[in-house]
């Protein structure tokens, strides 16, 4: 025990200089912060659509546009985690087909509604599990495994199915259906009428950013993520455990995306193997947008959390203005190349 204490004094030194991670004056920090500008815009489209669009400040909009991008954002923390470290993880849609397939087929079988839960975590975890495994321990890119998991999740999807849309429940399905379509009351005075109703999928979403928050902001494994991202050899020197974190991570992904199948699945009443298709590209984009780098080193909870909200805005504003919903992926793939764009403007800058 006496030999390791330097040990871990040197590597907290580090871990200090290899994730870049500065004391700053709260201004500063909060200007140079892209999830700011980001709430900004978010700011700016709800006022101009409220002007246009008496219909858009209601309480019926404000539940369907959170209630729409929570399952985004709840996969977006677990996304944050691994482009921390500079992964990724192309397979998430397809992860949460799996998920929901085999949750709903623990229900058709009339197991209870915590087994069905339990099933599908357990089936999250496992694809997390096989994908950090491969890219952690086997070296292999995150591209490829992940790209490989797409597949494979949404061919095991359809098998489990039998290719066939499962809305017959069982009995645990009134459970099921009400902690993924259920709501909670808010307080929320900027709309119409005080109180208003939230989603149970919104309401986990916001314990979920708070959570992820503390542990990206106020945790060893946090610190250990960002300096994964910032420099992996030099994290490696300083004896972070790089392998394990990033196996954690990809284990975290498939747990928040599970979480989200599961919550999907009860709000639609049924589970089918073609749910979240292209659901990996408003995932990455989520994350990017509100600030994280693909290269690693840099994110926030706040900023997936955000990033998701802004690009579900976008969708309900086109909607409310009449716009072609066809316009929709085009704006977001803009928003995609603008938040990397900027991301490389501020690092020019701060080299």
């Amino acid at each position: 025990m006496q030999q390791s204490r330097p040990a871990e004094s040197n590597a907290s030194v580090a871990i200090e200089e290899i994730t870049g991670l500065r004391e700053h004056g709260w201004l500063q920090a909060v200007l140079g912060s892209q999830a700011f500008w980001v709430s900004v815009a978010v700011i700016l489209i709800c006022i101009a659509t409220a002007f246009d669009q008496p219909a858009f400040a209601t309480k019926a909009n404000f539940f369907n546009i959170t209630r729409n991008f929570a399952a985004i954002g709840i996969m977006a923390m677990g996304m944050t985690a691994v482009i921390l470290t500079g992964g990724i993880d192309l397979s998430v849609g397809s992860i949460m087909a799996l998920v929901a397939i085999g949750a709903a087929r623990v229900l058709e079988l009339g197991y209870p509604w915590y087994a069905a839960y339990a099933a599908g975590l357990t089936l999250g975890l496992l694809a997390g599990g096989v994908n950090g495994w491969l890219i952690a321990y086997v070296r292999l890119p995150p591209f490829v495994v992940t790209l490989g998991m797409l597949s494979i999740a949404r061919s095991l999807a359809v098998v489990l199915s039998g290719n066939r849309v499962i809305y017959q429940l069982g009995e645990g399905g009134p459970v099921f259906k009400a902690i993924g379509g259920g709501q909670i009351s808010g307080f929320l005075p900027f709309l119409q009428g005080s109180w208003i109703d939230l989603s149970n999928q919104f309401a986990v979403l916001v314990v979920m950013a708070l959570l992820f928050g503390f542990i990206f902001k106020a945790t060893a494994w946090g610190r250990y993520l960002f300096a994964i991202g910032g420099n992996e050899n030099a994290a490696r020197m300083t004896g972070i455990p790089v392998d394990r974190i990033k196996f954690q991570a990809y284990l975290i992904v498939g747990l928040t995306t599970a979480i989200a199948a599961l919550m999907m699945a009860g709000w639609q009443g049924s589970a089918s193997n073609g749910m979240g298709k292209g659901y990996e590209l408003y995932v990455i984009a989520a994350t990017v947008i509100g600030g994280a780098n693909l290269a690693g080193g840099h994110g926030s909870a706040y900023g997936a959390f955000i990033g998701a909200a802004l690009i579900f805005l976008i969708r309900n504003s086109l909607i409310m203005f009449g716009v072609d919903a066809n316009w929709y992926d085009l704006f977001v793939g803009l928003f995609i190349i603008f938040a990397v764009l900027i991301e490389r403007v501020r690092g020019r800058r701060a080299g």
